[in-house]
């Protein structure tokens, strides 16, 4: 079972648990007392403790709850919770989530360090590059959680051995801040103790810059009682912007007031800080707006209560509030990172939801954010009440709830799978090289079955296990060895399955043979058999419209004698291409039957098997078919299904092939299409796996749309090959590979309900006859690998060298740009295509 854990009071998290209630009914259980759960000494991590849980509130469809008994306990996967400094919960919720052998979203020592204002606001200054209060910081020398140098952007740290007897010290110190340059725009300054003790205490004074004796009288008297853990702030109070505003209709003098900008981000998936809510508070000018001392309201409709009329104005201050709490939490997460697992409080302690607060000021004219300080449940206190307030009068639930059930469900999952024996059937070639990148990610144990005994995977997976599977024809023969080989090595492996095209079949006949998850063999074989998928989708009639509306015309070619019989059915022009080919390798646009002769005769002669040409599918044979052309934008789809539900589906575009060979020039993704048609696309992919009888795994669906909506091309029951996997975890987060995991160990993927694309990404294909000169002589290759490690392009090798030549070529490689928008990921592409000369027409 899945357990995500919430320990403590359920008050802030109670939306959290309701919406993972719904997306994965009984995973989410509240444990609200220490009597509820047991520790046990870890079996996997030495050192480590399990968390048991022997009571628990857990959460269905629907909001129902329900006190549950657990015979056995279940074992958490994911625990967080109540962790605030100084909460009576704090206690019993720190002590049972240290050092615990499952992720853990937070713990007491992180929240110290997130609750101590000097240590963060030093971090968003240092890391994140963000402006800060010009802030003249004491500590005590003893203090090594703060770096070693002195000043860093607006923050000074002064490092006092005795805080007795430094008087003069402090008074020179103090007045070279007052009089210094970063306090020339503010009048008025704030005297505080720092440190998570004095979280919301609102312990302070405040003085004028003009009162430098009185100041520095004030931090001599809080520097008397100074603690190893604390330190004393001086730092500027930064007004909120003032803006020009309508004049009033009163006459009534208007008071000054403060603006506070609470954000919560949390980290997504691929471990990247997500924004997931921000509200606002307004107060009196005079005194720092605190948490929960107003209610809530939201930033658009702050803003233009602030004078910023212009939409476009408020809508770049979003954007800039994005980015800059995305790298607030980026930054932190670098920095615990480089804690050791004590600091941390266990070795899988992390921050998972963060709050940044951020004033809106003025300088130089120019709106600027300010990063005040950050803290572990404040912000969400205050972005769960302003959601419910927005409910309570109809607005439509905020993405909050979701964002946050989804990423601790992910990192529960992830959880799972770790340890997991999986057994792979086919390596594939250099184009599948992050599948042993992830599998050491995610801490899987991978079984290789491969036909090449020298394969470079051989020494990157637990066990190897050559046997050559080549000839597909005989692959229940190939399964009772594969199957032997198991056996005789002693290995259970919880799932089985195949990312290689040719090896589909045979992962299928395996994964029935063990008894394992997975599509069943026959169906398997009607979607790799391109002519078998489009006959038996012209017999599915059932459903509006019916499967069989997405299928096109064609005939199966085996003899010259099968060509003149289909061109009696199939209209021209026709696509002539092979049955079982994979990389679009033999495709072929034909005016009449003549052309698909010649074309038949060109490929019976040069493609016989796997030897003339590997990895094409050529182990099944080199038969044909004839299909009638379609036109349209061709678009691939990669859905996830579980059980025959759709889990998640992206849709991505193929610029124009290379017409008549059909080679993919370019690509993009998101796609171009507005959201009716990619639904007319995801919904035509899904009936058709469905009606062969894929009901469970990650497919890759080959489409056109046209006028007349989709019609199908190919299917191909595995994940979507080249750069597709990659892509979609870039754009939008869930990894294709996971995903497939997931669903063949039994486990219903949890993918994003709303999936936003963070970037746009536009991509070309480079193949070598065309452009092997300037990637190869030219330096092309070299530029390409630099700008990849500089973060500037994505760069996917599909073959190592050329594969196949003229007529059989295959892309060599796909160099991709990104963008905040599409135009603007294709001028990039555009313009990097033209300094390594790849911008053939």
């Amino acid at each position: 079972d899945m357990t995500v854990c919430i320990l403590g009071s359920p008050t802030v998290f109670l939306p959290v648990l309701l919406e993972g209630g719904t997306r994965c009914p009984g995973a989410m259980v509240l444990c609200l007392s220490p009597t509820w759960a047991s520790r046990v000494p870890s079996e996997t991590s030495p050192g480590s403790w399990s968390l048991l849980l022997s009571r628990g509130i857990s959460f269905k469809v629907g909001g129902h709850s329900t006190l549950e008994t657990f015979v056995p306990p279940r074992r958490a996967n994911y625990v967080t919770g109540t962790f605030t400094a100084g909460d009576p919960e704090g206690g019993w919720v720190g002590e049972l989530a240290c050092d615990l052998d499952c992720p853990t979203g937070g713990s007491v020592p992180l929240t110290h360090r997130l609750e101590d204002p000097l240590v963060t606001r030093w971090v968003l200054a240092a890391r994140a590059n963000l402006p800060v209060p010009p802030t003249l910081a004491f500590v005590l020398g003893a203090r090594g959680d703060l770096p070693a140098e002195p000043e860093v952007g607006r923050v000074r740290l002064v490092r006092l051995e005795n805080p007795q007897g430094q008087e003069s010290l402090v008074q020179e110190e103090v007045g070279a801040f007052l009089r210094g340059t970063a306090m020339e725009p503010y009048s008025q300054v704030v005297v505080r103790p720092a440190g998570w003790r004095w979280r919301g205490t609102g312990t302070r004074s405040t003085h004028r810059k003009e009162e430098g004796a009185a100041v520095a009288q004030a931090v001599g008297a809080w520097l008397r009682g100074l603690t190893e853990e604390d330190s004393v702030l001086l730092e500027a109070m930064v007004p909120t912007a003032r803006l020009p505003v309508p004049p009033p209709r009163s006459p009534a003098p208007r008071l000054p007031v403060a603006l506070r900008i609470c954000t919560l981000v949390c980290r997504s998936w691929g471990d990247r800080p997500q924004l997931c809510q921000v509200a606002c508070a307004v107060g009196r000018a005079e005194s720092p707006v605190r948490h929960g001392a107003a209610l809530p309201q939201g930033l658009d409709s702050s803003l233009q209560q602030w004078g910023v009329v212009a939409s476009s104005q408020r809508q770049a201050l979003a954007t800039r509030l994005r980015e800059a709490t995305e790298a607030a939490m980026a930054a932190l997460l670098a920095t615990e990172a480089e804690l050791s697992p004590e600091q941390r409080g266990g070795t899988r302690a992390r921050t998972d939801i963060l709050g940044v607060d951020f004033l809106l000021a003025c300088v130089d004219d120019a709106l600027e954010l300010v990063a005040l300080a950050t803290n572990s449940q404040r912000c969400l206190e205050t972005c769960v009440l302003a959601e419910a307030m927005g409910r309570a009068v109809g607005e439509p639930p905020g993405d909050l709830p979701r964002l946050l059930a989804e990423a601790m469900l992910h990192r529960a999952q992830c959880h799972l799978v770790e340890g997991k024996d999986i057994l792979l059937i086919g390596a594939g070639g250099v184009s599948k090289s992050f599948v042993w990148e992830a599998a050491r990610e995610y801490g899987l144990r991978i079984h290789l079955v491969e036909s090449d005994p020298e394969h470079f995977a051989a020494g990157l997976v637990q066990t190897f296990l050559p046997y050559d599977s080549r000839e597909h024809r005989r692959d229940e023969e190939h399964a009772e060895r594969v199957l032997e080989l198991v056996r005789s090595r002693g290995l259970r492996p919880h799932a089985c399955l195949s990312y290689w095209d040719d090896c589909v079949v045979l992962a299928a006949l395996v994964c029935q043979g063990l008894g394992l998850r997975g599509c069943s063999p026959a169906a398997v074989r009607v979607a790799k058999q391109k002519s078998r998928t489009h006959e038996h989708l012209q017999r599915c009639r059932r459903g509006r419209p019916p499967p069989a509306a997405f299928a096109v015309p064609c005939r199966r070619l085996q003899s010259h004698g099968d060509v003149e019989r289909a061109a009696g059915t199939v209209p021209f022009p026709a696509v002539a291409k092979l049955e079982f080919g994979a990389g679009a390798v033999g495709v072929r646009l034909v005016e009449d039957a003549g052309q698909c002769h010649a074309h038949a005769a060109r490929l019976w002669r040069d493609l016989r098997d796997d030897d003339d040409h590997p990895g094409i599918g050529l182990g099944w044979g080199n038969a044909m078919l004839l299909m009638e052309y379609v036109p349209g934008t061709e678009h691939d789809v990669d859905l996830v299904v579980f059980d025959g539900r759709l889990m998640g589906a992206w849709v991505s575009d193929n610029g124009p092939t290379r017409v008549p060979a059909f080679l993919e020039t370019a690509a993009c993704l998101p796609s171009c299409l507005p959201a009716d048609r990619q639904a007319q696309l995801v919904r035509a992919a899904l009936q058709c796996c469905r009606a062969c009888g894929l009901r469970d795994g990650v497919f890759n669906v080959e489409l056109k749309l046209g006028p007349g909506g989709p019609r199908l091309l190919e299917i191909n029951p595995r994940m979507g090959g080249f750069y597709l996997r990659d892509w979609i975890r870039e754009v939008y987060g869930p990894d294709l590979l996971l995903a497939a995991v997931l669903v063949a160990l039994g486990v219903p993927p949890v993918l994003p309900a709303r999936p936003a694309p963070r970037a746009h990404l536009a991509g070309v294909m480079c193949l070598g006859s065309e452009h092997g000169a300037a990637l190869g002589g030219g330096g092309g290759m070299e530029a390409l690998r630099e700008l990849q490690d500089r973060g500037l392009i994505r760069l996917n090798r599909l073959f190592e060298e050329v594969a196949g030549d003229g007529e059989y070529e295959e892309p060599l490689l796909s160099v991709a740009c990104d963008g905040a928008t599409r135009a603007e990921a294709c001028v990039r592409l555009l313009g990097l295509c033209q300094a390594l000369g790849i911008d053939s027409p």
